[in-house]
Formats: structure tokens, sequence, C-alpha cells
């Protein structure tokens, strides 16, 4: 088994370390098949630098992927808690039209937010690209019901009796006891929202100034086509946060999806 799950990891880890070895390599070099550069150099993050502004771009994606985060982990929590704890009428039929939701594709819902923010005069700004992220989401809600589920429901109840409020249990007693569940969904929402490049698209096309990271490397791509060393270069620099941050939280992740799924 030890075997099998290594031999898995290698090709999974195999065209990370392909993109590293091409980011250091020089142009000239970049079909070579060694892995090892040589020489190596740091000449291609100059030249990324040099072509656009991806201190910009990388401050703008993190910034929304960041309010996007807080705003799904707010919401969401709230939601869960609600359908997980509190007793109110048609709570199984909202729970699963909220499930519902999960089957429609975000292109459908494209239109309509794009004429709401027409209206509010958004567009052209970034609050399209993390305002929604507080109007909460069936993945996320799902997945921190199915934790408090596993939250014995005694809690919620020796709390009352003591004469706590709701908002007392949600935040003093469910919130403590869920961060594997919260860390789990915080690494979904910011990996969402740092890899989302049709939004970005649609709400701001041309400005380098307020638009991500994403959007500056498929415009990169499309004007210096076959640069493959700077290409790279550029992909490892925007997969760099999702890496470090899944290595920081990687136990409250794994331990989050895990107990996700059981009932105590």
């Amino acid at each position: 088994a030890y075997l099998l799950l290594t031999l898995g990891a290698l090709v999974m880890v195999g065209p990370f370390v392909w993109m590293l070895s091409t980011a250091l390599k020089l142009p000239a070099n970049h079909f070579d098949r060694s892995l090892i550069p040589s020489p190596a150099t740091l000449d291609n993050f100059r030249q990324l630098w040099a072509k656009l502004p991806f201190t910009q771009l990388i401050i703008n994606s993190l910034s929304i992927a960041f309010l996007s985060t807080v705003g799904q982990l707010f919401t969401c929590a709230m939601a869960a808690f609600c359908f997980a704890v509190v007793r109110f009428r048609f709570r199984q039929a909202l729970f699963v039209a909220l499930l519902g939701t999960v089957m429609l594709p975000p292109q459908i819902t494209l239109v309509p937010n794009f004429i709401l923010f027409k209206w509010l005069g958004l567009v052209g700004t970034q609050a399209p690209l993390w305002l929604p992220a507080f109007w909460g989401g069936a993945f996320g809600t799902f997945l921190l019901r199915q934790y408090f589920l596993t939250i014995p429901f005694d809690l919620a109840e020796a709390a009352r009796v003591d004469g706590a409020s709701l908002p007392q249990i949600f935040f003093q007693i469910y919130l403590p006891l869920a961060r594997p569940a919260l860390a789990a969904l915080a690494i979904f929402s910011f990996l969402n929202s740092w890899n989302d490049l049709l939004t970005p698209l649609i709400y701001l096309p041309s400005d380098l100034e307020k638009t991500t990271l994403t959007v500056g490397l498929a415009l990169f791509q499309t004007q210096y086509s076959g640069r493959w060393t700077v290409m790279m270069a550029g992909a490892l620099v925007s997969v760099a946060p999702m890496i470090a941050i899944f290595f920081v939280a990687q136990r409250q992740f794994i331990e989050g999806i895990a107990l996700s799924g059981v009932k105590r």
C-alpha cells in the first residue's frame, strides 16, 4: 500500500517538479529533458516582472481571495449552524432546495449577476469578485453542517439551560470546535477565488491595476506565446501561495474533510 501511495505521489508531484525545473532554465534549454537546470537562472522571473505589474496582480488576487474566504466562512457557518442546530419549520425542505443549487452551473447566473452589479454601479470594480461570497454557498453550508452534526447536541442544550443565546452558542461553542472544517472550507474558497479567470474577465476586462493574477498570466500567454521558461515562472508564482497554505493547514484540512461526513 505504501509503495502504491508513493508511486501515486510521484506521479502527482512530477508536473510541479518539471514546472520548477523549466522556470529555472535558460530559454534555449527549455526543451532539455534534464530536471536539473544547467545553468540555473532567475532571469525568467525578472522578465516576468518587467513585462507585467505582477506585484500588483498578486496583491489584487490575495485581497480578493481573502475577502471571498472571509465571506464564505462567515455566511456558510451561520447557515450551517441554523440547519444543524436550530429547529424551525421546513428546515429539511429548505436545506434540500439549497443543495439543489449545486446542480446549477455558475454560467447560468452570469447574466443576472452582471445586470445586478451594473444596476448597482459596481462593474469595473473588484466588488463583484468578492461580494457574492457574502451571500453564502451551498457547498460550504453542506460541509459545515455535516461537521456541526458531529458535535453532540447536548452541548447546545446545556448552554441553553445555562441561559446562553443562540449567537453565544454559535460563537463560543460551535465555531471553536469546528476549526478543522473551517480550515478545509477556507482552503477550498481561497483556491476557487485564486484560480477564477472568468469573473475577472467579465467585470475587469482590461484594467491591469485592478484585475487578478490569472488574467495577467492569460494575457502574458497570449502576447508572449512560446516563451515557456517565463510562462513556467509565472505558473510557479501563481501556485506557490496555494502550496504554502495547504502545507500550513494540511492537518486541519484533512481532519475537516474526514469528519464532515461522520455523525456521532
